[in-house]
């Protein structure tokens, strides 16, 4: 199924299963999941409803989420943590080397280079970090779990159209809130932005990632710093402040010779 057809099939998703009652610990998430499934049943495939049924309540991910202190940090701080230097110098010399891919991305999407390296360096270390969850166990926590129940129900519908198109395998793997490819996205993003083939491989993660970026407004040849026209499309990718900066300021570095 076309990828544009998949997320037209999600609209009415979560108003189909809210009769699955959230919770905030792990004695609920077995009851929860059997409601999912039984109300899933009508709308998915076996595989995708075989996988749903063998999702487990994830420590790890619950965890992650009541504990994201990162993004409380200067600018300053948040760039060393990160290792913004490291991630220019690398960045420029794959830009330098992966010149054709960057060059036909930029025709297609009008994305430079920079913000495209940047985000891959900060996200998974240009995929050397991806995370080790069960992806889909990571976005069905979260689903059941009262604090954020409703956006990552969202989720759960996209991750398992995916493995019912077999965009998604059922065993996964991905980072705390299940967010999965070279660039990190969640399955919804992959159901809106993805323009095909496994986020793993890291054209692919970087052509839909500068896919994501045009469609929240990125105009070819303008700015992308703070104040300028392609900072917005940034925005859009993460709200924290200075996650946005620092994508922008070590994309500048590597775009800075161009």
């Amino acid at each position: 199924m076309h990828i544009v057809a998949i997320a037209a099939a999600l609209l009415g998703s979560t108003q189909l299963v809210a009769a699955a009652s959230c919770g905030n610990g792990v004695s609920g998430f077995e009851t929860w999941k059997r409601q999912f499934s039984e109300e899933a049943r009508g709308r998915f495939g076996a595989t995708a409803i075989a996988a749903l049924d063998g999702t487990h309540y994830n420590f790890a991910t619950i965890g992650a989420d009541r504990g994201q202190h990162g993004f409380h940090v200067s600018l300053e701080a948040f760039l060393a943590r990160r290792g913004g230097n490291v991630i220019a110098s690398r960045g420029r010399a794959l830009r330098r080397s992966q010149a054709a891919l960057f060059d036909s991305i930029e025709q297609r999407y009008g994305v430079p280079p920079g913000p495209l390296l940047a985000i891959w360096g900060m996200e998974t270390g240009f995929g050397a970090i991806r995370g080790n969850q069960d992806a889909l166990s990571a976005v069905a926590t979260l689903a059941y779990d009262c604090r954020r129940s409703a956006y990552f129900t969202d989720q759960l519908n996209a991750a398992l159209k995916l493995i019912e198109s077999g965009v998604l395998a059922p065993g996964a793997r991905g980072s705390m809130h299940g967010e999965i490819g070279q660039t990190q996205f969640l399955p919804k993003t992959v159901l809106e932005y993805g323009v095909g083939g496994n986020l793993d491989n890291s054209a692919n993660a970087l052509r839909s990632t500068a896919n994501f970026l045009k469609a929240h407004g990125w105009q070819a040849g303008a700015g992308y710093q703070q104040g300028q026209p392609n900072f917005a499309a940034i925005q859009a990718w993460n709200a924290a402040t200075v996650y946005e900066q620092a994508i922008a300021i070590v994309g500048q570095k590597i775009d800075a010779d161009r």
